[in-house]
């Protein structure tokens, strides 16, 4: 099926971020009027304050690492005087002028794009009056695009203007969750927001959450030179990932002096003037220069007028949503952090993208999310997809698994890398590819032709008897099908 032309139809969407500026891109290729109500600037929290910025931080991070890789290959760095230089050193404050300035670029790109397709976008809060109504109040605050319009009415008490809309995307994303008894201040407290703030690299910085967030930030800091302190309330860190790869980061955490508090719950965090207290609920104290909280997100989707039109909310706040991105209310979608679906960029993306295309009456696939992959950026970082090794164990699937070191790989042994591995998850019978976990440098895109497999339910013997080049860290993944060959007795 073709686009269909929907020019008559007028979208509103709540939000800049991926699942936002994603929908609006289709929305306008398939002809509606397409505005985005955006508060903050186009990219969202994404592109500006989250997963943009803290990749490229931990990208620096990964780069002073490799002058340590170095020395093990036998490459030493020396002074113009011969005596050999043993410590890199990051500039933090021109770190993070960099990573805010690609931020920055970055949504400035995407603005750019938006209007070469016809897309407004307005600055200000939007907010749902009408399932078909939203009002804009507020106005740019500096962090929008100069192109986007400010909110007529802004400021001058006529409360704001209306925007009427065919279709409405709630897109809002979520902010970091916020404890009573740790409360960030910007300056020794902080959200990982917050952290491109920070004029001096932190002495000696407590991070507070093991999952994905806290472990990546974790692991950036320990790399810039900080020495850091990781509080996990859990056995292990990264406790909802595959725990063989968990065991590995967790190795390389200790190996490279990181402290690791396991089964060590936060009770509060304070000030102590030049530093901060982190208490623990078995009374113990850790104490350091700055602490990291890396304790969840909240959706944000209080205050905007969803329920009050009847929007059902999740007793967390989530949005709740269908596999095609439809709230309780005919005409409203939502997409994003805000749904809890699974708190991915590229998953926010494909669900605006389904969203929009539902609601002009294109064809669309509905979310599958049995095929997202997802990657964590530690060093090495962890690539998933497909099936987990909790299916497995729980025998929710019925599939054979194999795990092969990345320390057997002949191009990992010349670009020194000792921590690692691939597995696949077979299913018993056909031999179909069902999932797969990457443990490497440059994971993200090493799990690129797992996911190839497991999108087009490839089975082992079609993956192995595919070329990969020699040598090469893909070519682990065709040996570890090759071992996945079924034996028929």
């Amino acid at each position: 099926m073709g686009a269909v032309n929907v020019r008559s139809s007028r979208v509103v969407i709540l939000g800049g971020g991926p699942g936002g500026y994603e929908a609006a891109l289709v929305g306008a290729h398939l002809g509606a009027e397409v505005t985005v109500v955006e508060r903050s600037g186009v990219g969202g929290a994404a592109v500006l304050t989250d997963c943009v910025p803290s990749k490229a931080l931990i990208s620096t991070a990964d780069y002073m690492s490799d002058f340590e890789t170095a020395a093990h290959l036998g490459v030493h760095l020396q002074d113009h005087e011969g005596d050999e230089v043993t410590d890199a050193v990051a500039d933090l404050p021109e770190v993070n002028r960099r990573v805010l300035d690609l931020a920055g670029a970055q949504s400035a790109d995407i603005t750019a794009r938006l209007g070469e397709v016809g897309v407004r976008v307005v600055a200000g809060e939007g907010r749902l009056v009408a399932p078909t109504t939203v009002r804009v109040t507020g106005g740019s605050d500096g962090g929008e695009s100069a192109d986007a319009e400010p909110a007529a009415g802004a400021g001058d008490g006529s409360g704001g203007r209306d925007i009427e809309a065919d279709v409405v995307l709630v897109a809002t994303g979520a902010s970091p969750r916020v404890m009573d008894t740790a409360v960030p201040d910007g300056e020794r407290i902080l959200t990982w927001q917050q952290i491109y703030d920070l004029r001096e690299l932190p002495e000696r910085l407590v991070v507070v959450g093991s999952g994905v967030t806290g472990a990546e930030l974790a692991q950036a800091y320990l790399g810039l030179g900080s020495e850091v302190v990781l509080v996990s309330s859990r056995d292990r860190v990264l406790p909802g990932e595959d725990p063989e790869a968990a065991a590995v980061i967790e190795d390389v955490f200790r190996k490279r002096g990181m402290e690791v508090l396991s089964r060590s719950r936060m009770a509060a965090v304070r000030r102590t003037g030049d530093g901060v207290v982190v208490e623990l609920e078995d009374g113990r104290e850790v104490t350091g220069s700055h602490a990291l909280l890396a304790v969840g997100s909240v959706p944000q989707t209080r205050g905007i007028g969803l329920e009050e039109v009847g929007v059902e909310l999740a007793p967390s706040g989530h949005v709740a949503v269908d596999k095609v991105s439809r709230t309780s209310v005919r005409g409203v979608y939502a997409a994003g952090d805000c749904t809890g679906v699974l708190p991915l960029a590229s998953v926010a993306a494909m669900q605006g993208r389904i969203a929009m295309s539902h609601a002009l009456g294109d064809a669309v696939a509905p979310l599958n999310l049995g095929v997202v992959s997802a990657n964590i950026f530690t060093d090495p970082e962890i690539a998933t997809v497909g099936i987990s090794q909790r299916d497995v164990d729980e025998e929710k699937v019925d599939a054979e698994v194999l795990m092969l070191p990345l320390s057997r790989n002949p191009r990992a042994k010349m670009l020194g890398i000792t921590d690692g591995f691939v597995k696949l998850f077979a299913q018993k019978g056909s031999g179909a590819v069902v999932g797969g976990v990457v443990v490497a440098p440059r994971a993200s895109e090493l799990v690129f032709p797992v996911t190839l497999a497991v999108q087009h339910r490839l089975n082992v013997d079609q993956v192995a008897s595919t070329f990969t080049v020699y040598p090469s860290l893909s070519g682990s993944v065709a040996e570890a099908a090759r071992r996945l060959h079924p034996i028929h007795e």
